[in-house]
């Protein structure tokens, strides 16, 4: 059986659409399948609207947080909820295209662990939105050692991989990375992203920004070798000058004043409290771990496990 898990935050309208349009495409392909949405603490009817779904639907089920987690936390609880024998993950708003969904099936018969949804294109967006995200998987694909540029969380994968990204200890967790650093046996299937039918996205700038630090951290020790290099960058610097200071000396030349002394004590000023900055981030990050407090709290949950339909 296939488990198809949709993460949702305040998806109202398009939860009714998802359960038609997943369930349809798996129906018609023969697919034994089940739907496992996860609420991640919406403030709408998101899941008034599930537990109606499981309600009409036997391949429904419904878990619900008890506040916002965030859409990696999300993404582990249905894949935990999950039974099938292959699982995948996409998004309720239908811009990872259902369709694409049994030749990816189709290929994990094939003896394929892990078929990933590539993108073909990244569909509209703003220039400057485009280039932070090719920053953000440039800086992702040296972490993990593999190429990022196209990759979603759009996937199906069997249950060994499942497993495996379950057994994983650590509290801060980005599927797209873990996916790939896990390995296993992978292949890709090329999709267009398509536009959003119902609703808007949730995703403003500022949460990306902060979905992007939180998983750089996570995922790359870049920030702490930056702060390497700046120091490095003011040695030499330092010595450059030094070395001008001592000739002008030598000549007579010496420049009165604090002009360059202030200018100076600025900018090394500067750049240590940039490095305290990201330093503090990495220890923040080390004290989120060992608390040891749980990634996601379940407050509800609908449907019955088992209940799939062909």
């Amino acid at each position: 059986m296939l488990s198809v898990v949709v993460p949702a935050y305040n998806e109202t309208g398009a939860v009714g659409p998802a359960v038609q349009a997943i369930g349809k495409v798996l129906r018609d392909g023969g697919i034994p399948y089940e739907l496992v949405f996860v609420d991640d603490g919406s403030t709408d009817g998101t899941w008034e609207e599930i537990t109606k779904a499981a309600e009409q639907d036997p391949a429904v089920r419904g878990v619900s947080f008890s506040r916002n987690f965030g859409k990696e936390a999300a993404i582990f609880a249905g894949m935990e909820a999950a039974v099938g024998d292959c699982c995948a993950v996409m998004d309720c708003d239908l811009q990872h295209p259902p369709e694409k969904l049994p030749e990816m099936y189709g290929l994990w018969q094939q003896g394929w662990e892990v078929v990933n949804g590539v993108k073909a294109d990244r569909g509209r967006e703003s220039g400057f939105h485009g280039f932070a995200a090719k920053s953000f998987y440039r800086i992702m694909s040296k972490a993990v050692r593999i190429d990022m540029s196209r990759a979603s969380d759009f996937k199906l994968m069997d249950r060994r991989v499942v497993d495996t990204l379950l057994a994983l200890s650590e509290r801060r967790r980005f599927f797209r990375a873990l996916s790939a650093w896990v390995g296993f046996r992978a292949t890709e299937v090329e999709f267009n992203v398509a536009e959003r039918t119902v609703g808007s996205t949730h995703w403003p700038m500022v949460s990306l920004f902060r979905y992007a630090v939180s998983n750089i951290a996570s995922y790359s020790s870049a920030p702490m070798q930056f702060v390497t290099v700046l120091g490095v960058l003011m040695l030499l610097l330092s010595i450059a000058l030094g070395v001008q200071t001592l000739v002008n000396w030598a000549w007579g030349k010496a420049a009165d004043g604090f002009t360059t002394v202030i200018i100076l004590v600025l900018l090394i000023g500067s750049i240590l409290m940039i490095s305290l900055g990201i330093i503090g981030y990495y220890i923040a990050q080390i004290f989120i771990e060992v608390k040891g407090r749980p990634r996601y709290l379940v407050s509800r949950i609908c449907g019955k496990k088992g209940n799939g339909q062909i």
